[in-house]
């Protein structure tokens, strides 16, 4: 999905989070050019019953989203880099939290490294990065939502859970 567009949560789901992401810009040669903003929608529960349910979790009609825009750059991205999420509920700010790029366990190269190494993408490709802001396990979406990622030097991805 894009910016301002609807991000669903799975009907036989009863625990769903949204995943702030850096979303990578990469070419057919695997260099990053640029960078945009992911919202990667996670089925918590069902990704947790079971590690072999991880693709019913995570790929679903909505399940993610990337947006505003995409930010060209020849240099990498600073590693303070703030990504930054909020999630309002009828009005009111219900979660939020931030982290920085340099937060990451893996290099942003070497991301890149891994997911060429036995894949071709002939048009290039988007890699959302994973993140280290997740709301607490006392938490889950609810229809209404929405979910404002931010990301320094690219804005705010923002999207209403349908």
């Amino acid at each position: 999905m894009g910016h301002k567009q609807d991000v669903r949560i799975r009907k036989d789901s009863k625990w769903n989070v949204p995943e702030p992401e850096l979303t990578l810009v990469i070419t057919p040669n695997a260099k990053i050019i640029g960078y945009t903003i992911g919202n990667d929608m996670s089925s918590r529960d069902i990704e947790g019953e079971n590690p072999l349910y991880l693709p019913q979790a995570k790929s679903y009609d909505g399940a993610a989203a990337v947006g505003p825009c995409i930010w060209l750059s020849k240099e990498p991205i600073s590693m303070d880099t703030k990504i930054k999420i909020q999630i309002v509920r009828k009005g009111n700010t219900v979660f939020e939290g931030e982290t920085e790029v340099g937060q990451m366990k893996r290099k942003l190269t070497d991301l890149v490294h891994y997911l060429y190494r036995e894949m071709s993408f002939p048009f290039g490709s988007l890699l959302m990065t994973g993140t280290g802001v997740v709301p607490p396990d006392s938490f889950t979406l609810n229809h209404g939502d929405v979910v404002n990622i931010t990301v320094d030097s690219i804005g705010t991805l923002s999207n209403t859970v349908a």
